[in-house]
């Protein structure tokens, strides 16, 4: 396949060097190699000024990140590369976990940039979500069959990281037959998900180890799951132990699934759903003087682009506030972002000020991020985006 060059500016190469996957489109040198030379998701060359070969990408001409690293050397995205890169991501989930549920593949930290693969047993849940791996896509489901040969593989095209890549958003099943739900296992507890429906690609596993972070404090405890979606926290709190169990959330088709997930494991006698704008609904619990014992907060993300940091940091401290003012003395608090845009240390501080402002004293007992089917790469923040802290809050 003969590529054509895709050239930086003078130094633009020194974070490349430092092993970041990403090119932006004011790093390239537009004057020798114009972007609109280039069609989305067309694999170059990337060179340095001087004309160094820095590796192999694709390109998107309409993104900010206009390309996205491959390869350190001339190595293209072919059917034979996207295999072994499966299988490598395929050998380390199968080091961590002892049955197949997981993230099996997580972009960047894959070295499959803009691809993200969750995997519920035989059944696969597949974005693409950037031009290259789009344009690919035939290739990515025949490496997926050939190294899993899943019984399905639905494509969650449906995120809008996708519409910043001019790309439209969809959601098909593009090999066998899919189900419209799948059970999974998650620190030891059967759960249903919704495979063609529901949030993101169905299931959040980034949270398993802060829910498994419950399991010593809920034991005969009043527990709120705030944004529960389908129960994860809620359900778990509820076979761990605890006594009771309300989940809020916006989605009725999600409530409805928790229930599901409740009475599979056999608490649904101890498990409510209450539907409705966690803001609001947790405004009617106070006024209605209710108090818990362990209350999880784990919301969208408030802060989806940086020009939105000032009022979802906002958000942020309201709806951790609002969560204080419903917990007995002494009750835990199990506070989450999974906004990239929120620094961990902000996040800490939205805690201590809520803290002062109900004059409660704050102690941070354990620290979370997402789990390690979701590994950080070193070289790329961006891939280090799920923070949460489980305190405990007391009076002064």
């Amino acid at each position: 396949m003969e590529l054509q060059s895709l050239r930086l500016k003078r130094h633009e190469e020194r974070r490349l060097l430092g092993g970041h996957l990403w090119i932006f489109s004011n790093e390239v040198d537009t004057q020798e190699t114009p972007l609109s030379m280039y069609k989305a998701g067309e694999q170059v060359r990337v060179q340095a000024h001087n004309g160094k070969l820095l590796g192999t990408a694709y390109v998107n001409p309409q993104s900010l990140i206009c390309a996205r690293l491959i390869s350190r050397d001339e190595a293209v995205l072919n059917h034979a590369l996207l295999v072994h890169r499966c299988e490598q991501a395929l050998r380390l989930r199968t080091q961590l976990f002892d049955e197949p549920y997981y993230r099996l593949i997580y972009g960047e930290s894959d070295l499959l940039p803009g691809l993200v693969v969750d995997r519920f047993g035989t059944h696969l849940s597949v974005q693409l979500n950037s031009a290259g791996m789009d344009t690919n896509r035939t290739q990515v489901i025949e490496a997926l069959k050939q190294v899993i040969e899943p019984q399905s593989i639905v494509l969650r095209n449906d995120s809008s990281i996708r519409t910043l890549e001019g790309l439209p958003r969809e959601v098909e099943v593009a090999w066998g037959k899919a189900p419209e739900v799948v059970e999974l296992r998650e620190n030891g507890i059967p759960l249903l998900a919704p495979l063609q429906g529901g949030q993101k690609t169905g299931w959040f596993y980034d949270q398993r180890p802060n829910r498994a972070m419950l399991r010593r404090f809920v034991p005969g405890k009043r527990v709120l799951d705030v944004f529960s979606y389908v129960g994860g926290f809620a359900v778990q709190a509820a076979v761990f132990g605890a006594r009771q169990v309300v989940a809020v959330d916006s989605s009725r088709p999600a409530l409805e699934m928790a229930e599901k997930n409740a009475e599979l494991n056999g608490v649904g006698k101890i498990f409510n759903g209450i539907e409705g704008d966690a803001f609001a609904v947790l405004r009617q619990l106070k006024a209605e003087e209710e108090r818990f014992d362990i209350i999880v907060v784990d919301p969208p993300a408030f802060i989806k682009r940086k020009k939105d940091h000032k009022e979802g940091l906002r958000a942020y401290h309201r709806i951790n506030e609002l969560a204080m003012q419903l917990l007995q003395p002494n009750g835990i608090l199990l506070a989450a972002s999974c906004s990239m845009h929120l620094a961990r240390e902000e996040l800490q501080d939205v805690l201590r000020n809520a803290g002062q402002r109900q004059d409660r004293h704050v102690q941070i007992l354990m620290e979370g991020m997402q789990g390690p089917d979701h590994p950080v790469h070193p070289a790329i923040p961006e891939t280090r985006y799920l923070k949460a802290f489980l305190a405990r809050v007391s009076k002064r």
